[in-house]
Order: structure tokens, then sequence, then C-alpha cells
């Protein structure tokens, strides 16, 4: 089969297309024909050497969408040709607050989802929700599933919360506005693009405040949410999530899933003075991901799909996501 494989570290052209064998799928474990996968900041972090554990050659990716190929001895799961989308959370464990440390990722150290063929275990299958397309249903799994988990497992989102979305635009922070707006809270989001701004608008958004040209945007944010927004959705870090501590509404809820911009100084007044939550996050348990696909076909949700490219292309399709350039997920066109 053909697989996008990553032999050395270097960036995003480290990745290439290579013929290597079908997987076969072991006792308790489903083989599935992936037709569409999409790419995550994960992927990009690999191929730069910034994640822990990695083991060279592999296939990398965490989502995707296909149909069942085969069931290996045992493994009970939707039937052949069952169209699916996978789980990427390897090995939660029992506890649905926390993971298990030694639980893991689809796409590394585990080979993933850009190959014509992927196996998995058979917990981590499900049926794709079926008003969805297959480059819709494959981005949903990691960035999907970190939302949700995000807003209600840990934030408690619901329709009375003014939410702060910063960084709108990558690929989880694009579904955080889906929930926010499907659940009929009020969305403030943030970003240094325009153009972003613009599509975050036609997805609900009720304010949005580039940060860059705004020349005080957390103060902008107070003004819009009449006294600081109840629930913060960061994945940004740095000096956004210092900021977005400090104007917090009395007994609001923070939460953070990400570090991309670095440590932050936060004052601890403001924590214990407004009696807020600050509460961390990553992926989601089993059930999170059950209730995700069921929130989708409730709402009939559809997530923001930035661009489609073929598999050959899975260089540039990996710059445009470490470029910061996308508007929701890029995906890839493994097979028809």
């Amino acid at each position: 089969m053909k697989a996008v494989r990553l032999n050395e570290l270097g960036g995003p052209e480290k990745l290439h297309v290579e013929d290597i064998p079908d997987p076969k799928p072991a006792p308790g474990e489903i083989l599935v024909n992936i037709k569409r996968a999409a790419l995550n900041r994960r992927d990009v972090f690999i191929t730069q050497g910034l994640y822990p554990g990695i083991e060279l050659p592999k296939t990398l990716g965490s989502d995707g969408c296909g149909t069942v190929a085969a069931h290996g001895d045992g493994a009970k799961g939707p039937p052949a040709g069952a169209r699916v989308v996978i789980d990427p959370t390897m090995n939660w464990g029992d506890d649905g607050r926390v993971w298990k440390r030694e639980g893991g990722v689809l796409g590394m150290p585990r080979d993933g989802t850009f190959a014509e063929y992927v196996t998995v275990p058979a917990a981590n299958v499900y049926p794709a929700p079926e008003h969805l397309s297959d480059e819709e249903a494959a981005a949903i799994p990691l960035a999907g599933l970190t939302a949700y988990r995000a807003c209600f497992s840990r934030g408690e989102l619901s329709s009375d919360d003014v939410v702060l979305v910063t960084g709108v635009g990558g690929g989880v922070q694009t579904f955080v506005l889906l929930y926010v707006k499907a659940c009929g809270a009020k969305a403030i989001v943030t970003s240094g693009s325009d153009e972003k701004l613009a599509r975050a608008k036609t997805m609900g958004a009720d304010v949005c405040i580039n940060y860059k040209t705004t020349e005080n945007w957390s103060k902008a944010v107070r003004e819009a949410s009449s006294g600081g927004p109840t629930l913060v959705i960061d994945s940004a870090g740095g000096e956004t999530l210092s900021k977005a501590i400090d104007i917090a509404r009395y007994g609001g809820r923070v939460v953070v899933y990400g570090g991309t911009t670095g440590d932050a100084k936060i004052r601890p007044f403001s924590i214990f003075w407004k009696q807020l939550d600050i509460r961390g996050t990553s992926m989601g348990s089993p059930e999170d991901f059950q209730h995700m696909l069921r929130f989708f076909s409730k709402h009939k949700l559809r997530p923001a799909v930035d661009e489609v490219l073929p598999m050959r292309e899975i260089a540039q399709a990996a710059a445009r996501v470490a470029g910061y350039n996308q508007f929701g997920k890029v995906v890839l066109a493994v097979t028809s």
C-alpha cells in the first residue's frame, strides 16, 4: 500500500509517500481502508522533533475516515464495508477524569492514518456521522474531541455563557466556536488575521477582535462581554493566557489545552480574588468521543475544512499547517 512516511527529522519536507506492506489486523483489531485523513499540528511537531517518544520510520496521522476492510480474531464493531471514523486516543484507561500515563495518540508511536490502510483497536472504530462527507468526517476526531472535552467535560459550557475563543482559525478553536454557537452561547473570538475573523463571523461568532490591530484587545473583550467572559478556551498560553485570566469574569472558568506561545506569567490575585477555576485538558475519553459524535449528529454540525489535497502533496499540506495559514482542517485525499 501507499503511505506517508517520516524516515528522518527535519520538518514537513521530510514527509514522503512510499510503498510499504499492507498491515494485518491482530486479534481485537479492525483494518480500515482510509479514504480521507486530516492533519494536526502534532504531525508538524513530530517532523520537527518537538514531540516525546519519537520512533522512526513511522506513518503519521491521527484522523481518518474510511471503510471497514477486515476484522481481526474476536474483534467486534462496525461490519465490513461500513463507513467509519477513528478515535485517535489510545489506551485512555478506566478513569474518565484523566488518561493513563502510558496512553497515547494514533500516529506516534503506532502507525497512523496517512496510509491506504491502518489497523486500530476495535473499540476505537465508530460509525461516521451520516450527514458528513468523508472530508468533513475525517476532520473531526482529534481536534473535535479536544474541543469537546474542553468545552463540555471540563468547561461546563452552557447557553448562559459568554465565551472567549482565543486564536480562532486553528483546528481545535474552530470546533470550539462550532460548539459554543450550537449551544446558543455568545462567542467572542480573537485572531491576528482579518480573513480568519471574517470566516469566524460566517460560523456565527458574535464579536471578532484582531489582537494585532486593536490597541488593547483584552480591554475590548472585557467591554464586549459586559465585564469579562464567563468561560475562556485557550491554547496559546503566554501573554494571551495571562490577559485572559485578568479579564475573566468573577467565578469564571479558564480551560487550557495548549501553550504554543510559551509559558504564562500569571497574577495570583486575579485567580483567588475572582475565585476563578483554571482547568487543564487534553484529548478526551471514549465517552467524550461518543458524546461528540452524537452532538454532531443531533445538531447536524459541519466542521470547517480549509483545503483538501492529494496525498502526494503531503509536504505542502503540512507546511500550510506549520505556517498557521489554514482556517479549520487541512485534509488529505488518500484513496477514492
